[in-house]
């Protein structure tokens, strides 16, 4: 039987830590669903590093279909989770509906892969990240260690169920250990 991957996404999520995730679930055979505030279609983002600048640009990409919205997922329905980051993870982690999906995937100990921002999601789930291990986008080290996780300042760390990513430079790696998880 095919494993059932949930993708959280919303506007201005980077595309690059949406599509390559997505293809290669695709590639391993997996049913994956795409789930947002509502049932549209998400603005993705692209994020580059340009030499001399001491942070991100930020670009207009492309337009991808979420199939479900929050309100409509049972994370008991799916085997896995991956969360995006860009500057989606900073206004979903308002959604009334995230931390009991995204909580689930922890309590459950199922397979989770973060990556960049997505850090911002994780640290408004209460207990998610205490005493945990992680990396992100650097940025979201303050709200890694707020939360009572230790930031890894590596491009790719797992802890227990939770494979976590520095930026869409790790998506390899972070998919590779994701997938070694089922």
């Amino acid at each position: 039987m095919s494993k059932k991957i949930l993708i959280i996404a919303g506007d201005a999520v980077e595309a690059l830590e949406i599509y390559y995730p997505y293809y290669r679930c695709l590639e391993a055979g997996f049913d994956v669903t795409i789930a947002a505030p509502t049932v549209k279609k998400v603005q993705t983002v692209l994020h580059d590093f340009v030499d001399g600048m001491d942070t991100y640009i930020e670009r207009t990409a492309y337009g991808l279909d979420a199939t479900a919205a929050f309100s409509d997922v049972n994370p008991a329905d799916f085997d896995g989770l991956i969360i995006p980051g860009g500057r989606m993870p900073e206004y979903i982690r308002l959604n009334d509906e995230i931390p009991s999906i995204v909580g689930h995937f922890f309590e459950a100990q199922k397979p989770i892969a973060a990556v960049c921002h997505a850090a911002q999601i994780l640290a408004v789930i209460p207990q998610a990240l205490q005493g945990r291990s992680l990396t992100a986008y650097i940025a979201c080290k303050p709200e890694v260690i707020a939360a009572g996780a230790t930031y890894i300042d590596e491009p790719v760390h797992t802890d227990k169920n939770l494979v976590s990513g520095h930026a869409w430079p790790d998506l390899p790696g972070l998919m590779r250990e994701f997938m070694k998880l089922f």
